[in-house]
Parts: structure tokens; C-alpha cells; sequence
């Protein structure tokens, strides 16, 4: 019998990988999507054989109509705290009334489940809907941990910036950083929508690399030198980012204000995803770093 995943998120990067990955392994997918969804998009999904299903994420009735019938509820909301919060927990609740047994969070991060509440804000409202979660016994529920994207090695960030050829690590240059590319989650994530018997936390990384391993591959791939600089404590970089955030207000209404960004970077500096679980399903092809930078190209 064909499994129902619900998806909500599918229209945006994330989630519409995890559709892709979820008819590559042959389930059913209703993608829910806010009423003023951009039609264009929608009848995209509805051409690869995806219900979609236009509903208020306000409406909790409206949510466990949609869910009926469902094997998993996958989201993949982005936001925040009326969407990570607000949001999923009525997605949650609709779960539960329709009798889903499983549900899937938005969490896709590092684990901040091993990290100080106030180092991350947006981690933080994950840690608060997962507490509200963990409440509910009707429902069985797994987190995906990620670390990093990987295709941010690809954006000059700090720890990466082939522009400037630099490689920047707080604390330690051997410090390992997770990085799963999107695939690569997405992949996972339909595995373990399917799997009932999937556990609470999943942790999961294509590769973990240390700004010194990287400065070596990031010049195999540019053949070009790169240098390796310390950025600083990851203490320092905590104080900054408090002062960053005290003297710009307005970012809280922001979901990628720049203390934001160096939020990020502090907590892939402080967390690593261990034990991985990345052998739990077969099939999966962990992508490297040579192949990730290499497309930058």
C-alpha cells in the first residue's frame, strides 16, 4: 500500500527537494500550501502527481482535513516564532486529530539540542516548539539534525570566502563543521518519513571538515593559495553577537539579520553532530566537499 506523506513547506527549496526524494521512493504526497500560493508553482507540483491543498496554517480544521489518511506530516516551514512555534503547532495538532502517527519538524540545523539556550536565536524557537512536542504522546516524532547546509561553502562565508581566499575558524583550526548539502537532507528526510520506526533525533552530515582540511582541499579545487585565519574565541564571537543584537532591534523581525548570521557561525563552531546516522537507510550517496566546491566553479 502506497504511503501518504503530507508535506508542508514544498514550495520552497527544502521542501521541494524533500517532494522530489519522496516520489523517487514512491509515496503519495498532498504538499500544503497557503491560499496565495503563486499558482505557477503550484501546478508544477500538481504535474509530478502531488495533491496540493491550499489551507491557512491558522486553520487547525482546515490542517486535519489535509491530514487525514496520512502515513507522516513532514514540514518544512521557515520563519519565525509565528511559523516555528504558532504555526507548527497547529500543524501538530491537526496531526494528532487526524490521527497521523508520525510527524517531522522543521528542525534541519545543527544540534542545538547540545547548545546554551540564547546562543542562537532561531534555535532557540525550534528548542521551544520541540519542548511543546515532546508533550504530545499521540504521535511519534523525528528530528533531522544537518549541521550546516553545504551550499553556503559556496556563498563566501566567513569559514569559506573563495573570493577573498580565506579560510576564517574561531577557537581552533582542527575543529570539525557539519555540512550536508540540501540532497543529501532531503533524501534522508523522505527515508525516515517512511520508516515508522524512525527515532526522536536523526544526525546526519555529507562531510565534517576543519578549516585546516579545508584550506587544502579549497586549493586543490581553485588551484589557487588560500589563507587560513583566526577569526577569533568562540567566547568573543558569542560577545559580539550579543552586542549585534542589543544594538539592532529590528532584526527581530528578521529571519537572517546579520547577528544572525554570526549566531550560525558560533554554533558550528560549538556542536557536532555524533553519532552519525548517516548508514540508517541505503541508497543515499553522501556528497563530498570536492564535489560541492567544485560546483562553484
Amino acid at each position: 500500500m502506497k504511503m501518504t506523506i503530507v508535506v508542508a513547506g514544498g514550495t520552497g527549496d527544502l521542501g521541494g527537494r524533500i517532494i522530489n526524494a519522496l516520489l523517487d521512493r514512491g509515496a503519495g504526497i498532498r504538499a500544503l500550501v497557503r491560499p496565495g500560493t503563486d499558482s505557477a508553482k503550484v501546478l508544477t507540483l500538481e504535474q509530478r502527481g502531488v495533491q496540493v491543498i491550499r489551507v491557512d496554517l491558522s486553520d487547525v480544521a482546515g490542517l486535519t482535513r489535509a491530514c487525514e489518511g496520512a502515513t507522516c506530516v513532514v514540514s518544512a516551514l521557515q520563519g519565525l516564532r509565528d511559523v516555528i512555534v504558532d504555526a507548527q503547532s497547529n500543524l501538530l495538532d491537526a496531526a494528532i486529530a487526524a490521527g497521523v502517527p508520525h510527524f517531522i519538524p522543521s528542525d534541519f540545523s545543527s544540534d542545538f539540542t547540545k547548545l546554551p539556550v540564547g546562543d542562537n536565536r532561531n534555535f532557540d524557537l525550534r528548542r521551544e516548539f520541540n519542548k511543546h512536542l515532546d508533550t504530545k504522546t499521540a504521535i511519534a516524532a523525528t528530528s533531522i539534525l544537518n549541521g550546516a547546509f553545504a551550499e553556503l561553502l559556496t556563498y563566501n562565508i566567513p569559514f569559506l570566502d573563495i573570493k577573498k581566499k580565506r579560510v576564517g575558524y574561531w577557537e581552533s583550526a582542527d575543529w570539525k563543521v557539519d555540512f550536508t548539502t540540501m540532497d543529501n537532507t532531503a533524501a534522508f528526510t523522505a527515508a525516515a518519513a517512511m520508516d515508522p520506526s524512525a527515532p526522536r533525533i536523526l544526525r546526519i552530515a555529507s562531510f565534517q571538515i576543519s578549516a585546516s582540511e579545508l584550506k587544502t582541499v579549497a586549493e586543490e579545487v581553485a588551484k589557487e593559495p588560500f589563507e587560513l585565519v583566526r577569526m577569533g574565541s568562540r567566547d568573543g564571537l558569542a560577545a559580539y553577537n550579543k552586542r549585534e543584537r542589543a544594538a539592532h532591534p529590528e532584526g527581530e523581525q528578521e529571519v537572517y539579520p546579520d547577528w544572525q548570521r554570526g549566531q550560525y557561525m558560533h554554533s558550528m563552531f560549538s556542536t557536532q553532530n555524533e553519532p552519525l546516522n548517516n548508514n540508517r537507510y541505503s541508497g543515499i550517496e553522501w556528497t563530498s566537499v570536492q564535489t560541492v566546491l567544485a560546483k562553484r566553479r
